[in-house]
């Protein structure tokens, strides 16, 4: 079985990427992507807190942003502790981890996306994704370190069946449009809007953009409705310079 790829964004201590790298060897997980390192990468303090588990951080990717790392994925999940004013479903990590299973033997690519220590996932980060996972943790102190967020997801992974549920198969066997295409997407979208002036005034524009690529997310589309909607703004452009002319 194939296997969710758990994604360092922004991660500022090499001894936390060696953590994690460790946590998910722990549970059988190998895909790391790291977005944007703050000391760099190769990182020689993630190295060696690793230990045994370096093979993990050898064959980890490295991306420049979000976006690029989650481009061939299509099921994002992002960790956060903190409320958010985006709308989204939330999840445990074990339904995560369940629901995981159930699309990755379908051959679906599964991503988990863990936020920066001091600050956690920027909402331009969770627009991006499709779920939020959080943990049932005291309300006083929510805070997880990178290390003990990775081993959790890597645990509830671990222990599920290899059977999916029922209720999560028809989610696991639909055919989702990928990370990379959703993105397109919303790009051709803002800019037909934009050409129509809806991005008024100026000052609310990135506010009500980002709203927009959280809405794209959470729809979990298929290929052929983004295809729909790609021929739709296509044709409302046709017609729109037809009746110009």
């Amino acid at each position: 079985m194939a296997e969710p790829a758990f994604i360092l964004v922004r991660p500022q201590m090499g001894e936390n990427i060696g953590a994690a790298a460790r946590a998910m060897l722990n549970f059988g997980l190998t895909r790391m992507r790291v977005v944007a390192p703050r000391d760099g990468w190769p990182n020689p303090k993630a190295a060696a807190m690793a230990s045994g588990a370096g093979r993990v951080l050898d064959h980890a990717g490295l991306f420049g942003d979000v976006a690029g790392a989650i481009a061939d994925c299509d099921y994002v999940f992002a960790t956060t502790a903190r409320s958010r004013e985006l709308v989204k479903p939330v999840v445990t990590p074990e339904r995560a981890m369940e629901m995981t299973r159930a699309m990755v033997a379908e051959g679906k690519r599964v991503a988990v996306l863990f936020g920066p220590e001091r600050t956690g996932l920027e909402n331009e980060d969770v627009a991006l994704a499709n779920a939020i996972v959080t943990v049932p943790v005291n309300p006083e102190f929510p805070s997880l370190n990178l290390g003990q967020c990775a081993l959790l997801m890597g645990y509830e992974w671990q222990r599920q069946t290899a059977e999916a549920v029922p209720e999560v198969m028809g989610l696991a066997r639909t055919e989702f449009a990928r990370k990379v295409d959703v993105e397109k997407l919303a790009d051709h979208f803002e800019e037909r809007l934009d050409a129509a002036g809806v991005f008024f005034p100026a000052d609310k524009a990135e506010g009500m953009k980002l709203n927009l690529r959280n809405m794209w997310a959470r729809l979990n589309l298929t290929r052929a409705e983004v295809q729909t909607f790609h021929g739709m703004l296509r044709q409302i452009a046709w017609k729109l310079k037809r009746q110009g002319e």
